[in-house]
């Protein structure tokens, strides 16, 4: 795919056609850990599209390309993931977007580790980064890349699993889902949900 690109300064004012906002919690400390694929996500996409989230605005990390001739806005909230409703609901407001053309990329321990899926919307299914955002927005109908990152094993504490580093053993799955799932955030933008979701779904 041959990806063209012209970057936006963040003048006020700028509009984006879509955005794609990774959920994580800012700092050192929570780099790597399960709960910040949303971050490596947007950081892979980055990187595909040669751009750097310099740019602050609506209390996150954010940039605008110009994608393919889609004004695509990428973005890291830095409010953690508890307080995410706060950046996204800034997000839509300041760049003039509609809900269904945002899309959130977040964890998700219900699914197998690495497994990706793709939805138009739905409960939060007891993420407190997606149930802010819903929270914020005041609807359910948010699109949301999930990315699996296993289940706690017997015992362990949900918080200090999510908030923990993925063992080597699983480095190799998660940098393939990552990969994966910022293809399949690329798809949403220029083929559409339903395309995306029977590519990446399966």
């Amino acid at each position: 795919m041959k990806w063209l690109k012209r970057i936006f300064k963040g003048s006020k004012g700028e509009t984006a056609d879509y955005a794609i906002i990774g959920l994580g919690n800012p700092g050192r400390q929570y780099e790597g850990t399960r709960h910040n694929v949303g971050f490596m996500v947007i950081d892979e996409l980055s990187r595909k599209l040669g751009v750097q989230l310099r740019w602050r605005q609506c209390k996150s990390k954010l940039t605008i390309v110009d994608f393919n001739g889609i004004r695509l806005l990428l973005a890291k909230p830095m409010t953690f993931m508890n307080l995410s409703g706060d950046a996204v609901k800034c997000i839509v407001h300041q760049f003039g977007l509609e809900v269904q053309r945002l899309l959130i990329v977040l964890d998700d321990v219900n699914l197998p580790l690495s497994r990706i899926r793709i939805r138009s919307g739905g409960s939060h299914g007891g993420h407190k980064g997606l149930k802010s955002v819903i929270e914020a927005l005041g609807r359910e109908d948010v699109p949301r890349l999930r990315i699996g990152i296993g289940a706690p094993p017997p015992g362990t504490d949900l918080v200090s699993f999510v908030l923990s580093p993925f063992e080597p053993h699983e480095m190799d799955a998660i940098r393939e889902a990552i990969e994966r799932a910022a293809n399949g955030a690329i798809a949403c933008v220029t083929e559409g949900l339903e395309k995306a979701m029977s590519k990446f779904n399966s």
